[in-house]
């Protein structure tokens, strides 16, 4: 199989290119045609001077949600692949595919930290190429820790899922450590996949992720508080966030199959 990595850095100098105005609009209009995207949140498409300026749009009003600190929003425009409890370690990527939750955070996560997510919940979000491409934080909270971990980029659609056990965790993807306001413990996973770029995090700027670093870089924050709708950062292309709660945390209210909207209440503490 050619690198996947490879593919997306290519895509991504495509995507990334500014054309004379007329070709970036026949450019635009056929993406937004083939994939049906729904612009109605957006500027319109002749506005946008490259594909990846499309693709990481802005909107142009922002989404009401549920102000209630105990009231989860989702982080993202997304479709829901799997949720459930975590059992023995392990979540489901789909059914009949799991994978160790231990190993998709890493070794750079304490055991102790793990532990508290038995028997919790999990959400994966799976973010097409249709979709709002920036990612929100669910909740008022804390980040504590971020961890870049490379690796390839298979693609997360639900073929994919069907066909490579421990998709996740082969593909590259950014761990983030995150308390509530009470030091309740939850994470979020960004998955790349196939034809993303770059992740990017406005919280800090030295995540560069489909770079040429092999090794993994640990990140630890004394005080980053991040209010509930506020931007976390951006996918240049679709992907895969996935959420880990610590037990009793919280119960969701959304189910496998859900097509949400950031911004939808998705579990409540």
């Amino acid at each position: 199989m050619v690198k996947t990595s490879l593919i997306s850095k290519l895509f991504g100098l495509f995507a990334s290119a500014k054309f004379p105005k007329f070709i970036q609009n026949i450019i635009n209009k056929n993406y937004v045609n083939l994939m049906k995207v729904d612009m109605s949140d957006f500027k319109n498409i002749s506005t946008y001077d490259s594909l990846n300026a499309l693709f990481t749009r802005k909107l142009l009003v922002e989404r009401d949600f549920n102000k209630d600190k105990n009231n989860f929003i989702s982080p993202c425009d997304a479709f829901i692949t799997q949720c459930g409890t975590i059992s023995f370690g392990l979540a489901l990527q789909i059914k009949g595919f799991s994978y160790s939750v231990r190993e998709l955070l890493s070794s750079n996560i304490s055991e102790q930290s793990k532990d508290r997510l038995e028997n919790g919940k999990f959400i994966n979000f799976y973010l097409s190429p249709k979709d709002y491409h920036r990612y929100h934080s669910p909740i008022d909270m804390q980040i504590k820790k971020a961890i870049h971990i490379p690796g390839v980029l298979y693609p997360v659609n639900l073929k994919w899922l069907n066909k490579v056990p421990n998709l996740f965790i082969e593909n590259e993807r950014v761990v983030l450590e995150c308390e509530t306001s009470e030091k309740e413990l939850f994470y979020m996973v960004f998955v790349g996949a196939l034809n993303v770029g770059k992740m990017s995090f406005v919280f800090d700027e030295r995540i560069q992720t489909n770079s040429k670093k092999r090794y993994i870089t640990y990140y630890e924050y004394g005080d980053i508080s991040i209010k509930k709708g506020d931007e976390l950062g951006t996918f240049e292309m679709g992907s895969t966030i996935v959420m880990f709660f610590e037990k009793e945390l919280v119960n969701l209210t959304c189910q496998f199959g859900n097509h949400i909207k950031f911004g939808d209440t998705i579990a409540l503490a």
